[in-house]
C-alpha cells in the first residue's frame, strides 16, 4: 500500500485459506486471528469483525479521553468503554437520516474511575465524540477496492 498522507496507517494484510471463516490479521510486527462463531459457521478463533471494529471504536476512545484529561491535568484512575452493535430499522430511529430498511447502531457507555466534577465528566464525555475511530465512522467513507 502506497502512503498517501501523512495520516495514512501501516498495511493491514489478512490472510484467509477460503476453506472457512478463519483469518489471519497482520498489522506491524502484531498478529490477530479474526473468525466467527460455531454458530454463524465459524470455529470461534477469533473476535468476530464486528467485534474488532467496536474493539477499534473502544480504544480509541479511551485513548482520546485519557489523553485530554492529562493535558488539563485531571486524574483518571480507570477508563472503560463498553460497545455492542445491533441493527435496527430506520422507521425505528428519530435521529437518522435514511427511512429505508436497516441501519448501523453501536451503543457505547463509558466508565470513568476519579475525582472527577460533574462539569469534567460532562467534558469528558463530549471528547469521546472527537475520537479519530468515531469521526471516521460518523464521516462518509471511501473505500477503493482491486484486484491485486
Amino acid at each position: 500500500m502506497t502512503q498517501t498522507s501523512p495520516e495514512a496507517s501501516p498495511e493491514v494484510v489478512v490472510h484467509g485459506t477460503g476453506g472457512g471463516l478463519a483469518q489471519t490479521i497482520q498489522v506491524r510486527k502484531h498478529k490477530v486471528a479474526s473468525d466467527e462463531p460455531v454458530s454463524s459457521g465459524g470455529t470461534d478463533t477469533g473476535p468476530t469483525p464486528y467485534d474488532l471494529l467496536l474493539s477499534a471504536l473502544g480504544s480509541c476512545t479511551s485513548m482520546t479521553i485519557g489523553l485530554y484529561a492529562r493535558r488539563k491535568g485531571w486524574v483518571v484512575a480507570g477508563i472503560e468503554v463498553r460497545l455492542r452493535h445491533s441493527k435496527v430499522y430506520a422507521a425505528d430511529c428519530a435521529d437518522c437520516e435514511t427511512r429505508d430498511g436497516h441501519i448501523d447502531r453501536i451503543e457505547r457507555d463509558i466508565f470513568l474511575v476519579g475525582d472527577l466534577s460533574a462539569d469534567q465528566r460532562a467534558r469528558l464525555l463530549e471528547i469521546a465524540d472527537k475520537c479519530p475511530v468515531h469521526r471516521t465512522l460518523k464521516a462518509e467513507i471511501e473505500i477503493r477496492t482491486r484486484l491485486g
